[in-house]
């Protein structure tokens, strides 16, 4: 069975733009994939169509099983995480075996806070814009 896993070596999930984030990949596949590659993005997710942009990649030479570590760094105008009512705004780095799709990854919070925004109107980053 195959199995890939990204995870930052000291636990942390939250930075902020301009940040450097080293993460460690590991994999186990059963076949040989054509080519591996470990992805900096951010995503929406909820109503409507789905947004994605790829902020960072270092590809990684192939292998069955294997352990790297990459540092990203965050640019200093980024979209900051948030979530609302119909949509939400996620980064995450995943490491992306081809063929097939299979991944690993690991989720962020990207903010100058250090909080996620909450755009449910509660709280002291809410009432940004309830309709969101």
């Amino acid at each position: 069975m195959d199995w890939l896993e990204v995870t930052i070596p000291n636990g942390r999930t939250v930075f902020a733009p301009g940040e450097e984030i080293e993460a460690a990949a590991v994999w186990r596949l059963d076949e040989m994939p054509e080519s591996l590659e470990i992805r900096l993005f951010w995503f929406t997710e909820g109503k409507g169509d789905r947004d994605t942009e790829m902020v960072a990649s270092d590809p990684i030479a192939p292998g069955q099983s294997g352990h790297c570590t990459c540092r990203f760094r965050l640019p200093d105008l980024v979209p900051s995480s948030f979530s609302g009512k119909l949509v939400s705004l996620l980064w995450a780095i995943e490491l992306v075996a081809e063929p097939g799709s299979r991944a690993g990854r690991v989720d962020l919070i990207v903010s100058p806070t250090g909080q996620e925004l909450s755009l449910y109107g509660e709280g002291p980053n809410g009432g940004a814009d309830a309709s969101a």
